[in-house]
C-alpha cells in the first residue's frame, strides 16, 4: 500500500500540473471554435494528427528504452547522452529536411499557399523530440516538481501568444486602428502554429541543466542495445497514432472536397478533445508509471502490485466517464454551439480512451520481459483494425464511423494485450472485479441518459439531480472498495 501511495502521489503531482496546464490549454478550443469556422478548424485539427504520429517516429522508443537501460546497464551515466545525441541528430536531420521539401510537402496535403506550416511544424516536432530525453530523465529520478513547471511554463507561453495573437491583435485593430508588434492579419489561423513554435524555443533553455549530462559521452554500444530495444516500440507508436490520429488525417479525403469534409473534420476535432479529463488522466498516471513499474521490476510482489493498480485505474477511469458523460449538458459549453450536433460521439470516445489506458496498463508485460516484438504485432493489428473500420465506415457514417472505429480498435488491443500477456507473463489482475466496475458504470450511464432524454429540456434541475445522485452511488462504491482493499493489504 505504501508502493501504491507513491505512485497515487507521483500521479497526483504530475497530474495537478498536467491537469492545470493542459485544462488552460484546451481553454484554447472554445477560443479556436468562436474564431475559426468549422472548416478553418478542420485544418488544426488535421495539422496536429500529424505532429502525433511524427514526434513517434521522432523519438523511436527511446524514451522507454532511457527507462529500461537506466535500470539494468552497468555504465548508467551513458545512457541519458547516448539516448539525447541521437535523437538530436535525427532530430535535427527532420528539421532541414522538411523544411527544404515544404513546398512539395504542402502540395501534397493541399495547403499550396501555406508551405510555411510545413515549416513551423517540423520545428516544433524536432525540439518537442530533443526534449523529450530531459523529460524523461525528470521522471526517471523522481522530479515531478520541475517536469510540471517547465512543461506549465511552455503551456502558458503558448496560451498567451494565443490570446495576443488571435484575441488582443485583432481587436485593437478593429476598435482602434492600432498595429501591434509581430502581427499581420493575413496569417490567421498560422498564429495557432506560431504560438506552439515559440513555445517549444522557450522550453529547451529551462532543461540545461538536466542537458549537461551529455558530458557523460556517447556510447555507441549501448546505443546499438537501446536502438534494438526501442525499434521494436517505434512500431508500436506508429500503431498507436495510427489509431489515435489517422482519422482526423484522412478524413478530408474520405468526405466529399471543400467545407463540407473540413466541417465534419472540425466537428469531430473538436468533441475529441470533451474526452480531455480521461486523457489528461491517462497522461499523468503514464508520466507517474512507466518508471514506477520498471523501478519495482525486481521485486518479489510487483504482480500483486500491478493488479492493484490495475484496480484503482480502472476505477477512476469510469468515475471520469460518468461525470462527463451524466453532465454533458455543462461539458458541451466548452465548444461553440455550430460544434454541438457531434456530442453523441463524446461517450464512444470516452470509453475508447478508457480501453486505451487499460491497455497501456497492460502492455508493462511484454516491457518487462524484454517482448517489445510482441507489443509490435499488437500495435499492427490495431492500425489495420484503424485503418479498415476508418476507410469503409467515414464514407458512410462520416466522424461517427472514425469514432466507433477508435473504439473497437483499442477494445481490441486491450483483449489481445491481455490474453498475450496472461500467455507469456501473466499478471493474475482481478478480472471480476474490473468487470464490475464496468457493468456499475454503464447501467447507471444508461439511468442517466435516458432521464437526460427525456426532461432536459422541461426539468434539467431534475436531469442534473439525478445524475449527481447517480455519480454519487458510483462514488460509494469506489470510496468502499478502497476502504476495504486498504484493510486487507494492511499488515496485521
Amino acid at each position: 500500500m505504501g508502493q501504491l501511495k507513491k505512485l497515487a502521489s507521483q500521479t497526483a503531482i504530475y497530474g495537478l500540473s498536467t491537469i492545470l496546464g493542459r485544462l488552460l490549454n484546451y481553454l484554447l478550443v472554445p477560443l479556436h471554435t468562436r474564431v475559426f469556422a468549422t472548416a478553418d478548424y478542420g485544418i488544426v485539427g488535421e495539422l496536429y494528427a500529424y505532429v502525433s504520429f511524427f514526434i513517434v517516429m521522432l523519438t523511436y522508443g527511446m524514451e522507454t528504452g532511457f527507462f529500461r537501460f537506466s535500470q539494468n546497464e552497468e555504465n548508467k551515466e551513458k545512457v541519458f547522452p547516448t539516448a539525447f545525441i541521437s535523437i538530436c541528430v535525427t532530430s535535427i536531420i527532420f528539421m532541414i529536411g522538411m523544411s527544404a521539401f515544404s513546398q512539395p510537402i504542402a502540395n501534397a496535403i493541399r495547403y499550396p499557399t501555406h508551405p510555411e506550416y510545413i515549416i513551423y511544424f517540423a520545428l516544433i516536432l524536432g525540439l518537442d523530440a530533443i526534449a523529450s530525453i530531459p523529460f524523461a530523465l525528470l521522471r526517471q529520478q523522481n522530479r515531478p516538481i520541475k517536469f510540471a513547471i517547465v512543461k506549465n511554463i511552455n503551456i502558458f507561453s503558448n496560451i498567451l501568444l494565443n490570446l495576443y495573437f488571435l484575441l488582443l491583435c485583432p481587436y485593437l485593430l478593429m476598435k482602434s486602428n492600432i498595429t501591434l508588434p509581430f502581427y499581420d492579419i493575413s496569417i490567421g489561423i498560422g498564429y495557432v502554429f506560431i504560438s506552439n513554435l515559440v513555445s517549444s524555443i522557450i522550453t529547451i533553455p529551462l532543461l540545461f541543466t538536466e542537458i549537461k549530462f551529455i558530458k557523460n559521452g556517447f556510447d555507441k554500444a549501448l546505443w546499438r542495445k537501446m536502438i534494438i530495444y526501442g525499434l521494436p516500440l517505434l512500431i508500436v507508436g506508429f500503431g498507436g497514432m495510427i489509431n489515435e490520429t489517422l482519422d482526423r488525417a484522412i478524413m478530408k479525403y474520405l468526405l466529399p472536397a471543400g467545407d463540407v469534409g473540413m466541417s465534419q473534420l472540425g466537428i469531430y476535432s473538436a468533441n475529441y478533445k470533451l474526452s480531455i479529463l480521461m486523457s489528461l488522466f491517462i497522461q499523468a498516471f503514464r508520466f507517474a508509471a512507466e518508471p514506477f513499474f520498471f523501478s519495482h521490476a525486481k521485486t518479489t510482489d510487483k504482480k500483486t502490485i500491478y493488479a492493484q493498480v490495475m484496480d484503482y485505474f480502472v476505477l477512476i477511469c469510469f468515475g471520469i466517464f460518468l461525470l462527463v458523460t451524466l453532465f454533458i449538458d455543462v461539458f458541451k459549453h466548452f465548444i461553440s454551439e455550430p460544434y454541438y450536433e457531434g456530442l453523441k460521439i463524446v461517450p464512444v470516445l470516452l470509453l475508447a480512451n478508457l480501453c486505451l489506458g487499460v491497455y497501456y496498463n497492460l502492455s508493462i508485460w511484454y516491457k518487462l520481459s524484454d517482448q517489445t516484438n510482441k507489443g509490435a504485432l499488437i500495435s499492427l493489428t490495431g492500425a489495420s483494425i484503424t485503418l479498415i473500420l476508418n476507410f469503409w465506415w467515414i464514407p458512410i457514417f462520416g466522424y461517427e464511423g472514425s469514432a466507433w472505429a477508435t473504439f473497437i480498435c483499442y477494445f481490441s488491443m486491450m483483449m489481445i494485450c491481455y490474453f498475450m500477456g496472461m500467455k507469456y507473463y501473466p499478471i493474475h489482475y482481478n478480472v471480476k472485479h474490473i468487470l464490475g466496475f464496468a457493468t456499475l458504470a454503464l447501467i447507471l450511464y444508461a439511468i442517466g441518459n435516458l432521464t437526460r432524454h427525456q426532461f432536459i429540456e422541461n426539468n434539467p434541475f431534475l436531469v442534473y439531480t439525478i445524475n449527481t445522485l447517480l455519480l454519487g452511488i458510483f462514488g460509494t462504491v469506489a470510496f468502499l472498495f478502497f476502504k476495504k482493499d486498504k484493510m486487507l493489504t494492511s499488515p496485521n
